[in-house]
């Protein structure tokens, strides 16, 4: 699954109708819902929007015939693998009925293209992980820690003997993590991941 690093915008004039989308990333789903407030325009005869956080995922047709607009733009969200993403497409009425057949296209079409255009990275799944290693470990385990790609360090906590580290963890990667701390202190430091 992927995220937007950064809101995007795509426009297109379909049969003399404007259609103007807005996409970026949410963290949750007060954040989509923002979204879409901040991103409609009381002026275009219609706002459609859809969002999708994990398995949480709502659309709106805002007037335009059922299906025709927030169901086709949260397809474009899913045929690219997109998560914690919102999307607005608003449309300025150019005097052309499109049909319901136009409308799909116009919308997916408009909300898709935003999509493709906007820079995505992939979405890593952390675990939080408290890392206690003595001051004579501290330096190396540190340094390999940074190195590892995903691997985030959040506090740093000193203690009489040494350290406890809090890190988030790439899910994926734990296993390999705990053995690579474990060889690189010869067993003296210590993961601890939640149950």
């Amino acid at each position: 699954m992927f995220t937007l690093t950064q809101p995007e915008t795509f426009a297109q004039d379909i049969k003399k109708s404007r259609f103007l989308a807005a996409a970026g990333p949410v963290a949750d789903e007060a954040a989509a819902k923002a979204f879409v407030v901040a991103h409609s325009d009381a002026g275009a005869n219609h706002n459609c929007w859809a969002w999708r956080v994990g398995q949480s995922y709502r659309f709106s047709d805002d007037g335009e015939p059922s299906g025709t607009a927030g169901k086709p733009i949260l397809q474009a969200l899913d045929g690219q693998s997109l998560d914690h993403v919102a999307v607005v497409v608003r449309r300025w009425f150019g005097g052309i009925l499109l049909g319901s057949g136009g409308l799909v296209r116009a919308y997916g079409g408009t909300a898709a293209a935003c999509l493709r255009a906007a820079t995505k990275t992939e979405i890593v799944v952390s675990v939080e992980a408290k890392v206690t290693c003595g001051f004579a470990d501290l330096a190396i385990v540190q340094a390999r820690l940074a190195a590892q790609q995903g691997v985030h360090m959040t506090a740093e906590t000193f203690t009489a003997t040494g350290a406890e580290l809090v890190v988030a963890l790439p899910e994926a990667d734990i296993a390999v993590i705990v053995r690579m701390i474990a060889d690189l202190t010869s067993g003296r430091a210590t993961v601890d991941l939640p149950d």
